[in-house]
């Protein structure tokens, strides 16, 4: 321990950090000892504070302490925070947790949309916003059981995923399903909202490993991921904002690619 300290003060005596002679004596005083009445000396402590990472700005160029550019009530700890916040909407922090969720759903369902855009029209030719009325197109259903049908279970899953953000675990429980012997799958095995994990959410274990048929999370792994998965969805959502344009147009993606 005495010969790691020394060596760590010997470091910080170097003219390389200390910058000079001047700086260099100064502060090798700050580590010299004095004697009162005779005694012997104390050293005197030396305390290196480590500087806090700094927040994340959507315009880097733009140095500034106003809300419209550094909002307050962000804090950079949520993936993807670079602190645009221009109207203020997460001010309260019960509506920027609901926010934060409905960013997540919305992407997740756009990220889907975009490459069934995509696939589906490479692999028919059907346009997506035409793809419905083709005559050509397989319906098995009318529209009016294909709708109510999508209503129902649509409304059932959000309204267990409405009642989990407010209750969290309360939906995996056995009450809670119909398939009361695997509910533990629905359980958040991550403990963070959004992010449930566990062998049915993650069954490639890209954000954690199973061992002995246990789900253990990947702290490292899931931080990373959440950052690239925000990331992915915003650029997805405006891809499909860009696709309504188009298709009001009569266009669609592949075609506006030339393909």
């Amino acid at each position: 321990m005495a010969a790691t300290t020394g060596a760590v003060l010997n470091g910080l005596n170097s003219p390389f950090l200390c910058g000079g002679k001047r700086s260099q004596a100064l502060l090798s005083a700050g580590f010299g000892t004095t004697r009162v009445g005779g005694g012997p000396a104390a050293p005197k402590r030396f305390i290196v504070v480590a500087a806090a990472a700094p927040k994340k700005s959507w315009i880097p160029a733009v140095k500034a302490s106003n809300n419209f550019i550094d909002p307050e009530w962000l804090d950079g700890s949520l993936p993807g925070d670079y602190g645009f916040d221009p109207l203020g909407l997460g001010k309260d922090p019960g509506f920027l947790k609901w926010y934060r969720e409905a960013e997540l759903i919305h992407g997740r369902w756009a990220m889907a949309a975009v490459v069934g855009i995509f696939v589906g029209q490479a692999w028919s030719g059907v346009p997506w916003f035409k793809a419905g009325a083709d005559p050509s197109a397989i319906a098995p259903f009318s529209f009016g059981s294909l709708l109510g049908t999508q209503l129902l279970l649509m409304g059932w899953v959000e309204s267990k995923r409405w009642v989990d953000f407010y209750n969290p675990e309360s939906q995996s429980i056995e009450w809670a399903t119909p398939w009361s012997k695997t509910s533990e799958n629905f359980a958040n095995a991550t403990g963070e909202q959004g992010y449930p994990g566990g062998k049915f959410f993650d069954p490639l274990g890209f954000a954690g490993s199973i061992k002995n048929g246990v789900y253990i999370p990947d702290s490292e792994k899931l931080e990373r991921l959440k950052l690239a998965e925000i990331k992915h969805a915003r650029l997805a959502m405006v891809a499909m904002l860009i696709f309504y344009f188009e298709a009001g147009q009569g266009k669609t993606p592949l075609g506006a690619l030339g393909l």
